[in-house]
């Protein structure tokens, strides 16, 4: 299983966050990236600074023959076309793309696979939980559902359904 995280908290040329997702989905499809399921969209506070706009996140389960180097690639360049631009670490931006998971390898990098800071994060937890509820971290065997439960419960509670 291949999993992509997918954030966003400034327009894009695509639109509001929301819709800058759901074209970087359809950039992806014409980059040899197979969307095959994507989660419910998300709105979570900023971080570090929560006076940034919300963030908008989903995760999707994707399938592609491309390497992870290359897949990542593809990521980075999609990102780049909906202007990202790489500046401070959790600056706001357009579009973030991250890969999560690929086949359950693990591999120091680059990319580094799992993905280091998932078990840390709600605003990949929940949405993970959604797409791909059997999905198990290759490292610790635990769902995403174990690894939500293991965070504040502020945190899970900060992730909420877009309309």
């Amino acid at each position: 299983m291949i999993l992509i995280a997918l954030g966003g908290n400034l327009p894009s040329r695509a639109g509001a966050p929301r819709e800058t997702l759901k074209a970087a989905l359809e950039e992806l499809d014409h980059r040899a990236v197979k969307i095959v399921a994507v989660s419910p969209y998300y709105v979570t506070p900023a971080w570090p600074d929560p006076k940034d706009p919300p963030f908008v996140n989903a995760v999707a389960r994707v399938e592609t023959a491309l390497s992870p180097a290359t897949l990542l690639a593809q990521l980075h360049q999609t990102e780049t076309s909906f202007g990202r631009v790489r500046s401070t670490r959790n600056a706001p931006r357009t579009l973030d793309l991250d890969l999560l998971d690929y086949d359950g390898r693990k591999e120091p990098g680059p990319p580094e696979l799992p993905h280091p800071r998932i078990a840390d994060r709600a605003f990949v937890l929940v949405p993970l939980a959604d797409v791909a509820p059997q999905w198990r971290h290759p490292q610790t065997g635990r769902s995403a559902a174990e690894m939500l439960a293991a965070l504040p419960e502020k945190d899970r509670q900060a992730a909420r359904p877009t309309s």
